[in-house]
Parts: C-alpha cells; sequence; structure tokens
C-alpha cells in the first residue's frame, strides 16, 4: 500500500475504508463503554487513532462522511454515541469519553480488522459543538486518562449559551493562553455560528464562547481557521434522517450546501494530524500559505508556534 503523504488532503486519500458499528451490549469479551462508530482503513498496517465526539444532541452517524474521508488517508476514527438525551451539565461526557479511552487499549484491537494495528502513542481526541468543549476538557485533564492524547481539535466549540452563561463544567477561562495543554491544539471556527438562523432561536455557537474564545486560551504550537460563509453544522453529511437530522438544517444558520465545509475540515484534520503526529507539516503549511487552495474561502489563518 503506498503512502497517502502524496494526496490532495482535500481529497480522498488512498486507503479502503470500513465502517463499523459497535454496540456497547457486544458479545465481545470485551465491550465498549458507549456505542462507537468506527471508520478504519481496511488494509493491513499500523494507525493513529482518532477519537471524535459528536455535537449537542446529534448522532454520531451525522459525521459519517466526515470519519470516512478521515480515515481514508490512514487514521482510525472512533466515534462514539454518548447520549441520546442530555441537559446542559457535560460532566458525564467527559467521565464516558475517559472510560472509552481508558477501553481502548484492551478492547479496541478485538474490533478492528485483524491486520490492522492501532497505534495508541499517537492518539489524538477532537469534537463539534459541545463535542468540542468535551474534548478540550480532556486534554486539560478535567478526568484522568490511563492514556494520554497528543494533540486536541475543536471543531466550531462551543461552551454554553454565550459569556456568563456557560454550561457546566466551564472550560474558558477567559484569560489569554490560560490553557495548559502541553500538546497542539487546532482551532476551526465558522463565519456564521454567531449569526440568528430566525428570531425564534439563538445563534448556535455565540460570541464569546465560541472558537474565538477557544484560540485565544489556546498557548503554543496552535492553529486556527475561520471559514467564512458557512455555519454551525455544514461538516455534518449531506443526508442527517430524523427529527435532529432535519433540524440541523433549521436551527443554525448555514452555507449554501455542506460538502464545501465537509471537505474543508476533513483536510484540515488529516493536514494536522500529520504534522503533529508524522511530522509532516507540508500540507498544513500549504493550507496556510496558499489560501486558495482550500476548498472554500477563509476568513481567518492565524498560528501561534
Amino acid at each position: 500500500m503506498s503512502s497517502s503523504s502524496s494526496k490532495n488532503v482535500f481529497e480522498a486519500g488512498n486507503y479502503n475504508v470500513l465502517l463499523v458499528q459497535v454496540e456497547s451490549s457486544t458479545s465481545s469479551s470485551v465491550p465498549p463503554p458507549k456505542p462507537l462508530l468506527i471508520a478504519t482503513p481496511s488494509e493491513k498496517g499500523e494507525f493513529p487513532v482518532l477519537v471524535f465526539l459528536h455535537g449537542y444532541l446529534l448522532f454520531n452517524y451525522f459525521y459519517s462522511q466526515l470519519i470516512q474521508r478521515i480515515a481514508s488517508h490512514g487514521f482510525i476514527v472512533i466515534a462514539p454515541q454518548l447520549y441520546k438525551v442530555a441537559g446542559p451539565d457535560s460532566n458525564d461526557e467527559i467521565k464516558s469519553v475517559a472510560l472509552i479511552t481508558d477501553w481502548l487499549s484492551n478492547g479496541l484491537q478485538n474490533v478492528l480488522p485483524s491486520k490492522v494495528q492501532p497505534n495508541l502513542s499517537k492518539l489524538a481526541i477532537a469534537g463539534h459543538s459541545r463535542g468540542g468543549k468535551v474534548a478540550f476538557a480532556l486534554a486539560l485533564g478535567h478526568t484522568n486518562t490511563s492514556l494520554k492524547y497528543s494533540v486536541v481539535m475543536g471543531i466550531d466549540p462551543v461552551d454554553g449559551m454565550g459569556k456568563g452563561n456557560q454550561t457546566p463544567p466551564a472550560v474558558l477561562t477567559y484569560i489569554p493562553q490560560s490553557f495548559d495543554l502541553n500538546m497542539a491544539a487546532l482551532v476551526i471556527g465558522s463565519g456564521l455560528g454567531e449569526t440568528r438562523k430566525n428570531p425564534l432561536f439563538p445563534p448556535c455557537a455565540p460570541k464569546g464562547v465560541n472558537h474565538e474564545d477557544f484560540f485565544n486560551e489556546c498557548r503554543s504550537p496552535a492553529c486556527y481557521f475561520v471559514v467564512k460563509d458557512y455555519g454551525h453544522m455544514d461538516m455534518l453529511d449531506d443526508d442527517t434522517r430524523g427529527v435532529r437530522g432535519k433540524a440541523s438544517y433549521c436551527t443554525c444558520k448555514n452555507g449554501k450546501t455542506r460538502e464545501p465545509m465537509r471537505t474543508f475540515v476533513g483536510g484540515l484534520i488529516v493536514a494536522f494530524l500529520k504534522a503533529y503526529l508524522k511530522d509532516d507539516y507540508s500540507n498544513l503549511m500549504a493550507i496556510r500559505n496558499r489560501r486558495e487552495m482550500a476548498p472554500v474561502e477563509l476568513k481567518c489563518v492565524d498560528f501561534r508556534t
């Protein structure tokens, strides 16, 4: 199998991908604490692992196109279903992700193709919306885990309904560069996230608790990209089924189509992972220096090195 390093990160990678559902009630001797959707290369190899957390009241399978694109570049992506109904407090989610992280050492290999090996020394965590907040909480050590993360990524992360109205546990401190992460961080923001869709709903990524604030609190190394003319839900699958799936089109201000934003988010995640897990910075630097190569217009690019 040839390396994916020569592929454009905004295109599908060289690996064929399997999408595997694993229930917490599985007959496996070591079942996961929560149901999982796993996108994995099907070819033989050892691959870094990314834990990807869904947004508030969303389903993990809403991200199936995104996680398959990432996996095609040589990564194992694990998307747990943390809950189906939840209130404002995300402490239970943080604890659940810690349990899933601890499960990886003894349980992950059992649910992967036999020739696919996870490299848990290269473990990343990412999340969308409230999942982004949870990802940062884990990276900041709000709950101890047996494995250590190497990088953290927030995809339009949100820490509540607005400044002064954070949901517990608060992650943002409003002190510049206060996050003591000891790892590289990527923050992706949506240009339309802080804009109301209509008078009935608040903005999905309100100013004061959104991507801008998360990046402000990141120390180096940290990367920041804000996408113009796309919204908070535009990295989801095109077809999100059911009431919640339809609501994802109605509650947030979005762009004309999801595909460009989803392609950008997937490609940027791949470029970032290749940089900080594989020591290949070429794609990340190319995106920074040649914005026109991105499938979207970028409103802001900032690096803290």
